[in-house]
Formats: structure tokens, sequence, C-alpha cells
């Protein structure tokens, strides 16, 4: 068992051959089927690992009130991710879909692979969804 840290995560998008960028902060970050997909570590000792999809689909603030009812349908039927929306700063409407895991205990890289295969297929399964309700 390791402890959860950033060069784990790299190491294991690396098994992958997934692309990803690390930004300003130190977020580690990668575009998966035009989702914008962060790997963020969270927690008093950064133990937590966060997988937030940003969805491609941007809607208007006349489209909330379907967005809501689509993830609270999509929480009530699926496991992962979880799904929300968010306004942004200008005004227009994204929704964004989330796997979080806990690793206080330590992981091992087979249990962060399926975690981070966990996050990203899902969160583009989402994607997919809302290309649909966009269309």
């Amino acid at each position: 068992m390791q402890s959860l840290d950033n060069e784990m995560i790299k190491a294991a998008m690396d098994a992958r051959g997934f692309a990803y960028f690390v930004d300003a902060d130190g977020d580690i970050a990668g575009n998966f089927q035009g989702n914008l997909i962060y790997f963020f570590r969270l927690g008093q000792n950064k133990e937590m690992l966060q997988i937030r999809a940003m969805m491609q689909h941007v809607f208007t603030v006349e489209d909330v009130p379907r967005l809501y009812e689509f993830c609270n349908t999509w929480n009530r039927d699926q496991l992962w991710p979880k799904a929300y929306v968010q306004v942004t700063d200008d005004g227009t409407v994204v929704v964004v879909g989330e796997v979080s895991t806990d690793w206080e205990h330590g992981l091992t890289m087979e249990q962060l692979d399926q975690v981070l295969l966990c996050g990203i297929a899902t969160g583009c399964r989402l994607g997919d969804a809302l290309g649909e309700l966009k269309n």
C-alpha cells in the first residue's frame, strides 16, 4: 500500500497511455472525449482523490430546470459519477460529474487504476448523455 500522491496518479496515467497536463496549481487534468477531467487530491493529508469531469456541453440559464431534472434522474439511476449543475461566472451553465474516494489507509496501483478508469469512463458516459440532451 502506498500513500496517494501526484506521482502515483501520473504513473497510472502513463501506464494507460493517457495524455494529461499539470496546471499552474499542480493539479493533474486531461481531455477525454472533449470533457476536461481533473484529478484533485483533497483532504487534510491530500488522501482523497476526486475525479471531476467538466462536461464539454454548455447550456444557458433557461436550461437549468431541465438540467436539474436530468441530474436528479442520473443520480437516482447511476452510481457514478455524481452529477450536478453549475452556473459559471459568465452566466453559462455546465454539468459536472464527480467520483470521490478516500485513500486514508493507502492504496495499490491496481486500486488507483480501477478508480481512474471508473471516473474517466463514467464521466465520458455522462458527457454522452448530455450530448443527447443538448440535441
